[in-house]
């Protein structure tokens, strides 16, 4: 009778466990892997973070966060936010221009350093590439850092808020890319 009993528990235990890590992977958290190099050089192929999907349930997205949505191609990308609702976003000599006003972009400075010549980023509005003047509301303008190799909105057009699974920014892995993302 005893070991009947312990068993029972054991396998309580392990169901609890169980549904515990089902509710945090499906609700909460969930590992992804970096694939390709459109967020170089902040991210590499193969990196390994983990999705907040909470943050996006209780709060609006902010710019410049580092985002996983579903893609029209049924993939999910990772991006960073550039243009929420209501902005007029453009890019004039390489300088982000919010509403008409300049934004720094800190996190492509070492990249800019490195071009021996040319700019990162190409000249563009938002309307000229998705005929809209400012990004529509419940729809994002996401781009990835390496500008010249990423698919994003300057080709997919915006995302809907509805698509994004959630931020992003811990890399967990490989041990030495170990890194908290800033904005």
């Amino acid at each position: 009778m005893k070991k009947k009993n312990e068993w029972w528990e054991w396998t309580k235990a392990l169901l609890i466990a169980v549904s515990i890590a089902a509710v945090i992977r499906f609700f909460l958290f969930t590992p992804i892997v970096v694939d390709g190099l459109s967020m170089m050089p902040t991210l590499h192929d193969g990196n390994r973070m983990i999705v907040n999907k909470l943050n996006y349930k209780i709060s609006e997205p902010a710019r410049f966060d580092v985002v996983v949505f579903h893609a029209p191609e049924n993939r999910d990308y990772i991006k960073r936010v550039i243009g929420l609702p209501g902005d007029k976003i453009s890019y004039e000599n390489d300088q982000l221009f919010v509403n008409g006003k300049p934004f720094a972009e800190p996190y492509l400075d070492r990249y800019k350093d490195e071009l021996n010549s040319g700019i990162l980023t190409g000249d563009f509005t938002l309307e000229e590439l998705t005929g809209e003047e400012m990004v529509p509301e419940g729809e994002l303008f996401v781009m990835g850092d390496n500008r010249r190799y990423s698919k994003d909105s300057r080709h997919i057009g915006t995302i809907s808020i509805d698509e994004v699974i959630g931020d992003t920014r811990l890399v967990f892995w490989p041990f030495e890319e170990i890194q908290v993302l800033s904005k």
